[in-house]
């Protein structure tokens, strides 16, 4: 798996574009912004979209989706959790942030621990609540690649303060869910830089919760 990092939007968000090698196929996962190049940087992978993929419902990663969705004639995917942000501009924050109101909907809406095949890869949904309702991951086993949008960060993790957001799940997502992951996974965050799960056992502040009631 080739993957591309775009920083998009007003609030520093990472796109990814990730690209089969072999098949020139890829997935577009969390498209904050700037429509226009992103589709100018996957035409320079000269790879063909098969999927967008959403990490959560805010703003600043989905603000891009409808135009492409229309330009590339691709599914959009989302933790079936999330569809209520994606929906209501309060919870999305786009009306707080960019005064107006986006009104979303994804195609499909997936289950915790489903898989599905797009680019060539097998992708799994991990629900992890906690930064909202419908907060998700996915994680390419095959890879050792985890996108984490806005749950896990390098030494880090997401807000709880948003609507829909809650301390009690963060804790659980992070320490009892992607903890667990190889400690070779890759890590591929919504912001900032990169990291991997071995990493993210020994310096993340709620590494100290793994197997304990939050």
């Amino acid at each position: 798996m080739e993957i591309k990092r775009l920083i998009v939007g007003m609030v520093q968000t990472n796109c990814y574009i990730a690209v089969h090698p072999e098949t020139k196929e890829a997935v577009i996962v969390d498209p904050g912004d700037e429509a226009a190049r992103i589709e100018d940087a996957l035409a320079q992978t000269g790879a063909k979209a098969k999927a967008i993929l959403l990490t959560h419902g805010h703003f600043d990663h989905v603000t891009a989706m409808e135009e492409l969705r229309r330009d590339l004639g691709v599914p959009v995917y989302a933790c079936e959790q999330e569809q209520a942000v994606l929906a209501d501009p309060d919870k999305n924050l786009s009306v707080q942030f960019q005064g107006g109101g986006l009104h979303l909907k994804a195609d499909m809406l997936l289950k915790d621990g489903e898989t599905f095949e797009a680019a060539g890869y097998t992708f799994q949904m991990l629900h992890t609540p906690g930064h909202t309702e419908g907060s998700c991951c996915y994680y390419v086993k095959s890879e050792k690649v985890l996108f984490s949008g806005d749950t896990l960060f390098e030494g880090s993790y997401g807000r709880i303060d948003f609507p829909t957001g809650s301390g009690r799940q963060m804790i659980h997502s992070v320490a009892d869910i992607l903890l667990n992951l190889p400690d070779d996974t890759n890590v591929y965050p919504g912001h900032m830089g990169y990291t991997t799960i071995a990493d993210e056992k020994q310096y993340n502040p709620l590494a100290g919760y793994r197997g304990r009631e939050a």
